[in-house]
């Protein structure tokens, strides 16, 4: 599958945003340079708009462009403004994933292709951002979003941004085909960090995620396909590597999966090291997780979903992993909160876990699922657990064949497949 995904094809050619008046003093704004970097490279053909070692100021959102490279050189640190208002006009984005006009992603990508963000620079959403005080505020705005995204109310008529207070993302590419993020490092983002949003063929490599506010994902997949994530360290203040397919109706409407992606030799830290959800109601399936390492937190593989989701995620593959300490190590919350009352119940199946050395867990296989929708077909084999501090490590609501094959707890192994519906 690795050999299958596409890479982008960018004209090597340099367009240093020095030679359009940049300033390298940190205050100065540079933004201006930027762009006419980027419209100086597009109109030749493509290239790579390059940010030198220095101290950068850009005031307001990067658009990039197709067959566009922005390069942070090692040394270069890219500061963004703390002001929300230099993010606007609106721009079409998703929003835990409902489509919307809100405030512009800090770099934000649209229907383009041949597209990457290279370097080892810092790419820094400022940690005075205003954008953070939304968190408190927030709350009646993510609730008329939901509500307008499960009543079908036109995208075209969910304006957000200005006296709203939803955040952006700091990175998202929307509608993009052949992507490269690679080496950069990224600190102080306002919400999910990287999005990578109906994107087709996307490489990932070696990123460097150190922000921990609220919303903090490593990489966030969403409806996209043919996606590799490899020698990255996430250290995040929420999930380190998140699949996704849309939110509930809006979700279903678009009805686009989240598809052949491999996540391997990585290095995380979050709250939950692996999520799949709970936004995943276009179907997320044939997905491959090996040789990571999870680091600590919450829970190192959390699938969630709720009656107001539909979707079903399928064929996935866990193997080959070294996991240090969380609460828990499979969680299954198939009951996650929900606001709409709705009876959509979200299918996963067919999803195997191999070949996993773990230090320290209190629970070890916790799963809900709503009534006649049983998790099922799971399979956990050869799985080594060196210290289970729970009495009650294994935690089941409406599951169906989910077999335990060579599993050591503690001093203790399972061999069983479990009915219990």
């Amino acid at each position: 599958m690795i050999q299958s995904v596409q890479r982008p094809t960018i004209p090597e050619k340099n367009f240093f945003i020095t030679d359009f008046r940049a300033v390298n003093d940190g205050v100065t704004d540079a933004r201006p340079a930027i762009i006419k970097a980027i419209d100086a490279a597009s109109n030749n053909g493509g290239g790579r708009v390059v940010i030198p070692v220095g101290d950068w100021y850009c005031k307001g959102p990067i658009y990039l462009k197709s067959n566009i490279e922005l390069h942070a050189a090692e040394g270069a640190h890219l500061l963004f403004s703390p002001y929300a208002k230099d993010y606007l006009p609106v721009v079409l984005t998703k929003y835990e994933g409902t489509r919307l006009y809100n405030y512009s992603p800090l770099i934000y990508a649209r229907n383009v292709h041949d597209v990457a963000i290279t370097g080892k620079g810092v790419i820094d959403g400022n940690k005075d951002s205003e954008f953070l005080s939304f968190i408190d505020k927030h709350d009646s705005d993510v609730a008329l979003l939901r509500q307008m995204g499960a009543e079908g109310i036109p995208v075209e008529k969910r304006i957000f941004g200005e006296g709203r207070f939803l955040r952006p993302c700091m990175i998202q590419f929307y509608d993009a085909e052949r992507v490269l993020l690679k080496d950069y490092t990224v600190v102080n983002s306002p919400f999910w960090v990287n999005h990578l949003n109906y994107t087709n063929h996307a490489i990932v490599s070696g990123i460097n995620v150190d922000t921990h506010n609220a919303n903090n994902d490593g990489i966030d997949i969403e409806s996209s396909s043919y996606v590799v994530v490899e020698k990255s360290k996430f250290q995040t203040g929420d999930d380190s590597v998140v699949v996704k397919s849309g939110r509930d109706y809006d979700g279903r409407q678009v009805g686009i999966p989240s598809e052949n992606i491999v996540v391997f030799r990585n290095n995380m830290g979050g709250e939950d090291g692996v999520a799949l959800g709970s936004e995943m109601s276009g179907g997320i399936r044939n997905v491959f997780f090996t040789d990571n390492i999870l680091r600590n937190g919450t829970s190192a593989f959390r699938f969630k979903s709720n009656l107001d989701r539909g979707g079903m995620v399928e064929n996935i593959r866990v193997r080959n992993m070294e996991i240090d300490t969380f609460e828990r190590l499979f969680w299954f919350q198939m009951n996650y909160p929900g606001e709409l009352g709705g009876y959509y119940p979200s299918i996963y199946k067919n999803i195997v876990f191999e070949n996993i050395t773990v230090k320290n867990v209190e629970t070890v296989f916790e799963s809900h699922a709503p009534k006649g929708f049983p998790l099922q077909d799971v399979v956990l084999k050869n799985i080594i657990i060196k210290n289970v501090e729970s009495d009650n490590p294994i935690i089941l609501e409406n599951v169906k064949n989910i077999c335990f094959e060579n599993v050591k707890l503690n001093d203790q192994y399972i061999n069983a497949t479990i009915d219990w519906y």
